[in-house]
């Protein structure tokens, strides 16, 4: 597998988002959103958490990809895009 994987400045996209040369969408590994808004200033976070949602076998196809790469890339983007509190939007 050929991942090319960036984190944005504010962390909470990936500029560049790449497998075996498709572009790839974060989506398709899991969901990601602020889990406490309500303690967070207006445009900002409370705690932002990317979550992996399980492989299905479009994704798979998609990227051509097998089940142990797929939860290598999930398990990058839950690590750079699960960051609790942010005010850089602010």
């Amino acid at each position: 597998m050929k991942l090319e994987l960036e984190f944005g400045t504010a962390l909470c996209y990936t500029p560049v988002f790449t497998i075996n040369g498709v572009d790839a969408d974060r989506y398709d590994f899991g969901e990601q959103y602020d889990r406490s808004p309500e303690i967070a200033e207006d445009y900002a976070c409370g705690d932002m958490q990317f979550t992996r949602i399980p492989a299905t076998p479009e994704v798979l196809a998609k990227y051509s990809i097998t089940g142990p790469e797929y939860e290598l890339v999930a398990g990058q983007l839950e690590a750079g895009l699960s960051f609790g509190s942010c005010g850089w939007c602010v």
